[in-house]
């Protein structure tokens, strides 16, 4: 077993996984996947199958964090529709083996694809799973809510109020020294808050590529993962957080499109994008562009922010990221800072 956040007994843990998931069989190892900074994930293997665990991490943890039960539920919910998601198998609470609340799901064999650039496809591959990403994010905008029995899964009003106020108190709450550009910023969006046009969608919360598994040889989107920031919202939030990465430079700490020749490589520029993505929808041009960009960035700098708390915390999922994500975080704000006008 490789890096454990847990002090779990496999025997145990498997015995418990036997008796509540039909035909688990014995579980023969537990590997933690090195990526993700929020929930720990880990790769499950029986004799004859693969399956994902993904876990609330240990310590304190922030209130509104974590919710591994609303990653379940809304999978699960999702299963019935034209979004590809995994099986979910089993939920979890804190009384069993691992000694936190966690979730089983299939295990879904394909690509995760790090770099949006997507350097080792061809054009017409890369044009193709842009397509895919947004045609899935259109899809998910556009799901039945009431048939998806989500009614209840977030609070009713204007969702851009509602989650500037969440995370400008998630920041603070992971803050370790005043940074007055981080309060401009949070001036700004309280300043030219958006009116509440009624649209309301199930969102993802990080819908990004590396949240999706591809097929292996061919840009089919076959799920998409990590839902522990999804609830009820609005659209253009999901739209502004994916087309940050069109401004974000093209680094390994970044991983942006900022700076490519993205007609060159066979990616659609960001107008094309977003416009592809309202055509799909039937709505018409969006005003106010940048105040949901800068909206998805502070509320991306927040969630870096808990990652670099939780680091020097000692309860991160990844404890190598914090030097990185402390650099992510200082652009992101230069980036927001830029933004205001």
């Amino acid at each position: 077993m490789s890096s454990n956040l847990y002090d779990v007994d496999l025997v145990e843990l498997g015995a418990y996984l036997n008796d509540n998931i039909t035909g688990f069989g014995k579980l023969n190892s537990m590997d933690k996947f090195s990526d993700g900074q929020s929930n720990p994930t880990y790769k499950l293997q029986t004799a004859d199958k693969a399956y994902v665990l993904r876990a609330k991490p240990p310590g304190k943890l922030l209130g509104s964090a974590h919710q591994v039960d609303r990653e379940y539920r809304v999978m699960n919910a999702l299963a019935a529709s034209d979004v590809p998601v995994p099986k979910m198998h089993h939920l979890s609470t804190d009384d069993n083996p691992l000694g936190a609340m966690f979730f089983v799901m299939e295990f879904i064999d394909g690509r995760i694809l790090w770099d949006p650039a997507l350097p080792d496809s061809s054009n017409t591959e890369r044009t193709n799973i842009f397509n895919q990403m947004n045609n899935t994010l259109a899809t998910l905008h556009s799901v039945d809510i009431k048939a998806a029995g989500l009614t209840d899964y977030g609070k009713p009003g204007n969702y851009f109020v509602r989650q500037t106020g969440r995370w400008i108190k998630q920041y603070h709450a992971s803050e370790l020294v005043a940074n007055p550009q981080i309060d401009r910023i949070i001036d700004w969006l309280n300043d030219h808050m958006v009116e509440d046009d009624g649209q309301t969608s199930l969102v993802h919360g990080d819908f990004r590529i590396d949240n999706m598994v591809f097929a292996p040889d061919q840009p089919q989107l076959l799920a998409v993962l990590d839902w522990e920031l999804s609830t009820l919202g609005h659209g253009l939030a999901d739209l502004s957080y994916q087309c940050m990465q069109w401004r974000l430079p093209a680094s390994a700490a970044l991983g942006g499109l900022g700076g490519l020749d993205r007609a060159a490589l066979g990616i659609p520029s960001e107008q094309d994008y977003i416009g592809q993505y309202l055509d799909k929808r039937g709505l018409p041009p969006i005003n106010n562009w940048d105040f949901y960009l800068i909206f998805s960035i502070f509320r991306l700098i927040a969630i870096v922010q808990g990652v670099i708390k939780r680091g020097q915390d000692g309860n991160a999922s990844d404890p190598k990221s914090t030097s990185r994500m402390q650099k992510v975080s200082s652009h992101l704000t230069e980036m927001a800072i830029g933004l205001i006008k």
